[in-house]
């Protein structure tokens, strides 16, 4: 398994991460689009395949650069701000070793969000385990995502999200507007996610305009 993961100022929360996960992997790529902390020396603790990625504000070209440097059978991927709780740590061993060649995808739990007592507030599933040798591309320079294909298994394997600090408010918007000037086409979940980051950034009647056009479509 090569784990492959994108990072920028992440000194608060990188330890956590790789510590949850490192001697579960066969393989740490750290791609840095621009630290100014000491996220890559934190990186180094675990791995020395770290790679400088110039950001362009894409979040797939960057996800991307990092699958192209693994040599695994599988990738992984994490936020810096995810980690693997210890008593899933038996779970993912038994996965482990049970890896199987006619598998393509493994999904895992993700516990976004938690309230104040820890519990559960927002829980996806997502595309965690990856075959390598099928080509997997992220997709969508904002809430990047990829196109499950081939037989997909579902583990009871659970990551948490840790968010610590707030990400620039204006950067998706800032993003989708980006993709604008460069004539770029909105999908139809695109579409959708610019509605949404026109909402969180209070320009609500373009974005009500926008939700209306999405539900027209669908």
């Amino acid at each position: 398994i090569s784990l492959c993961m994108i990072v920028k100022d992440e000194e608060k929360v990188l330890d956590t991460c790789l510590n949850s996960i490192h001697d579960l992997v066969d393989e740490i790529i750290i791609v840095d689009t621009g630290s100014t902390d000491k996220t890559k020396e934190i990186a180094q603790k675990y791995t020395d395949k770290i790679y400088d990625f110039k950001w362009v504000d894409d979040f797939a070209k960057a996800r991307n650069y990092s699958f192209s440097k693994a040599t695994k059978d599988y990738i992984m991927w994490l936020d810096a701000d995810d980690y693997l709780p210890e008593e899933e740590k038996p779970k993912f061993k038994k996965l482990k070793k049970s890896l199987n060649d006619t598998v393509d995808m493994y999904t895992m739990i993700y516990i976004y969000s938690r309230d104040k007592n820890g519990m559960p507030t927002y829980v996806q599933r997502k595309y965690r385990l990856l075959k390598r040798k099928n080509n997997y591309q992220w997709e969508s320079p904002i809430h990047e995502f990829i196109k499950p294909k081939g037989k997909i298994v579902t583990t009871d394997i659970t990551i948490i999200h840790n968010k610590i600090h707030v990400n620039d408010p204006n950067r998706n918007l800032r993003i989708f507007e980006k993709m604008i000037k460069e004539n770029h086409k909105f999908t139809i979940r695109e579409q959708y996610c610019y509605a949404d980051a026109l909402y969180r950034n209070r320009n609500y009647q373009k974005a009500i305009e926008l939700f209306e056009e999405f539900v027209a479509k669908t």
